[in-house]
């Protein structure tokens, strides 16, 4: 029998080999992302003109130029207004915001009462933070904690009048602890309310349905200032002679009201791109509605709107600043009402100001926003390979 020769067979693998520069690295990534093709090529050209253009005079004004301490308005005004600054305007006036920040946090809480205000905003955060991460145990008691407790303390510390507390009236709130006093509640409330509506909408139950839809298209057809408006002015002339309740307290329900329409909406039609072989697998095991609801349906449906939900809370967040027409001041509130110091008068502060609550905004929706993402991501197992 003849042997095969078997000489070319190569005894040994071949050395790995490193791929050619152009995929990888940052190489691979720029003609990937921004030279793959002549439009982009275009584009990223254009983008980075107007980057130069735009970036330098913006970071001297926000950093070199900028002013970031000071007693009042001359370290932020020309010598001609009696200044410090001989060749012109100063950057952005920081020392304006440095100066005014716990009042832009607080409002104008009792000075000497505001360490219940700092004492409820570690309670939020240590509360928050371990609802959110997903390795650390015990779900529904933090969340029972969190909605449930946390709110009753939260109101005995920041008003006060009990345990002798002295009474802090909401008149004097502001700042970022009313914006995030509206969307705590509006969100807890809007979300759970918002489910009902949802399922009530869809209910084949004629009355129930019927007072959905009237509350949701109610509340959908008007603007956030016209519902503030009928919470704060329109609502104690419809109530018995002598009743009343607080203003802040009107605002909170007009909120969690206005949230809870848009929410319900975006919920009802998560529970429509459910698959009708979902409720027919649910019925074929005898389960009943609200277990049907609770267990298979409710789940997979909020789990499709992820997005929306956030959206809304989004939205929420940002239209808190409303509440400045009915004599509130939230972050953006407190910013505008300090511009009339006549102390901080200048043309810098008024921006400076702005900038500063922009960004404070910017940087909670911006921390929702990726947390929600973060949330598609680690619940989208249905399509994982």
């Amino acid at each position: 029998m003849q042997e095969h020769d078997l000489s070319y067979v190569r005894a040994e693998m071949v050395n790995a080999q490193a791929a050619p520069l152009g995929e990888r690295g940052l190489v691979r990534w720029l003609r990937i992302n921004l030279f793959a093709t002549p439009a982009d090529t275009v584009m990223t050209v254009i983008g980075l003109i107007v980057l130069a253009l735009v970036l330098p005079p913006l970071i001297n004004w926000l950093f070199i130029s900028a002013q970031w301490t000071g007693p009042d308005r001359s370290v932020c005004a020309t010598v001609s207004q009696g200044g410090a600054q001989p060749d012109g305007w100063s950057g952005a006036c920081w020392a304006f915001v440095n100066a005014k920040f716990e009042q832009f946090m607080v409002g104008r809480y009792t000075i000497s009462e505001r360490w219940r205000v700092w004492l409820v905003a570690i309670m939020f955060v240590a509360l928050l933070v371990p609802l959110m991460i997903p390795r650390i145990p015990y779900k529904g008691l933090n969340a029972i904690v969190l909605f449930g407790v946390f709110p009753i303390i939260a109101f005995v510390l920041l008003v006060g009048g009990v345990f002798g507390l002295p009474y802090v009236e909401t008149q004097l709130w502001g700042g970022l602890m009313v914006t995030l006093v509206l969307s705590f509640v509006g969100i807890a409330v809007s979300l759970p309310l918002g489910i009902v509506l949802a399922l009530g909408r869809r209910s084949k139950l004629p009355v129930v349905k019927m007072v959905c839809v009237i509350f949701i298209e109610a509340i959908r057809g008007v603007p956030l200032v016209t519902v503030l408006f009928m919470a704060s002015v329109m609502l104690p002339l419809f109530l018995p002679a002598g009743m009343t309740f607080d203003k802040f307290l009107r605002a909170l329900i007009g909120v969690a009201m206005f949230a809870s329409a848009y929410m319900a909406e975006v919920i009802r039609g998560g529970l429509q791109a459910i698959p009708k072989g979902q409720y027919e697998g649910a019925d074929s095991l005898g389960l009943s509605y609200w277990q049907k609801t609770g267990l298979i349906i409710l789940p997979q449906a909020l789990k499709l709107v992820i997005p929306g939900i956030v959206n809304t809370f989004i939205g929420l967040f940002k239209d808190t600043s409303l509440v400045y027409i009915i004599g509130m001041f939230d972050l953006l509130g407190i910013v505008r009402q300090n511009f009339a110091d006549a102390a901080w008068a200048s043309a810098q502060t008024p921006m400076s100001g702005l900038v500063f609550s922009g960004f404070v905004f910017w940087l909670f929706c911006f921390g929702m926003s990726r947390y929600s993402i973060y949330m598609e991501r680690r619940l989208d197992t249905g399509h994982k390979r």
